[in-house]
């Protein structure tokens, strides 16, 4: 079992409290994504469970074993860090197997587990390299080699494809999920990016200001958010938001509803005039400014014959508008 247990939390620098009373299981197997803006204390919390920041308060499990005292390297966990942190003089298979030489393991053995991390992450051909003569997605994979080799009861990611470009993250995205689904290893992976969290996860955990704002997997979320800030932060283009009059036509203090749940068409209730447009090929994106003032996003088809001043309707569609509340909770 690797399965990691956090139960009432607790992280302090000095008199600033950054984490409060966070109570957290992951299961066994579970890739879950720590989502959320800069300074939540997403990275905090990995950090902790990774024995890299100390626990003032509260207890950190691994498997059945309390490791909230533990050093790093009693942990059984792997972490792989935002920055690929290589050796320049080392080959890729001499960084990949540099841990398990330190810790004193036969050559033989290095050798086979190098081999086969570098099978499962297609380095088989760029062993003999060195760093500077890798692309930047096959350091981070190199990285990720050096943390499969150890075999690890979890792995934990902070924010590692911060420093790729837009085409590589998606690819190396997508070989992480694949790299999940082979060793069926629980994961941990901190990113602000909540496009990865909803296509990566099979449980998202939404943090604000150290605090667990909502955790489900991502339709869920997506779905039924429990608060404005989990409706705001999940979703792209993010959650319209509305109050005043309209809101109160529905009984709440603030109404929301995403922009591809907003239908074009004569006769809508809401009445404004296009803005700004975004074509995106298959999507094209509208911002209208409705007759109250507001301005909502609408998502519709990327052949949609609209330009800047056009008048036009607006419909929510049946059962896509969330309630919530002057606390900003959702309403039932």
């Amino acid at each position: 079992m690797s399965g990691v247990t956090l139960q009432k939390v607790v992280k302090r620098f000095g008199e600033a409290q950054v984490i409060h009373g966070v109570d957290l299981t992951i299961e066994d197997g579970e890739f879950c994504v720590f989502v959320g803006p800069s300074g939540c204390g997403k990275s905090t919390l990995l950090r902790m469970v990774a024995g890299l920041e100390e626990t003032s308060e509260g207890s950190i499990r691994i498997g059945n074993r309390d490791v909230t005292q533990a050093d790093p390297s009693e942990r059984g966990v792997a972490m792989v860090f935002q920055t690929y942190a290589l050796y320049p003089h080392m080959t890729v298979a001499e960084n990949m197997g540099f841990g398990l030489k330190m810790t004193g393991h036969p050559k033989a053995e290095i050798d086979r587990k190098v081999a086969e991390a570098a099978r499962i992450l297609k380095l088989d051909d760029l062993l003999a390299r060195k760093p500077k003569a890798l692309s930047g997605g096959q350091r981070q994979r190199v990285a990720i080699g050096r943390a499969i080799v150890r075999e690890p009861s979890a792995f934990l990611f902070d924010e590692p494809l911060s420093n790729l470009d837009a085409a590589l993250r998606v690819g190396m995205r997508q070989e992480i999920t694949e790299l999940h689904q082979s060793l069926k290893t629980t994961m941990i992976y901190v990113t602000h990016d909540q496009v990865e969290a909803m296509t990566m996860a099979d449980k998202i955990v939404v943090l604000n200001a150290g605090r667990v704002e909502q955790v489900g997997s991502p339709l869920e979320l997506y779905h039924r958010p429990q608060n404005l800030f989990v409706a705001g932060f999940i979703g792209s283009p993010k959650m319209n938001v509305l109050d005043g009059a309209e809101a109160a036509k529905h009984g709440a203090a603030t109404i929301g509803v995403r922009p591809e749940h907003l239908d074009i068409g004569a006769g809508g209730p809401w009445q404004g005039t296009v803005g700004l447009t975004e074509h995106l090929g298959s999507d094209t994106f509208l911002k209208v400014t409705l007759d109250s003032g507001e301005v909502v996003t609408v998502r519709a088809n990327g052949d949609v014959a609209l330009h800047h001043g056009d008048r036009v309707s607006l419909a929510p569609q049946v059962g896509k508008i969330h309630r919530f509340g002057a606390d900003g909770k959702a309403l039932a």
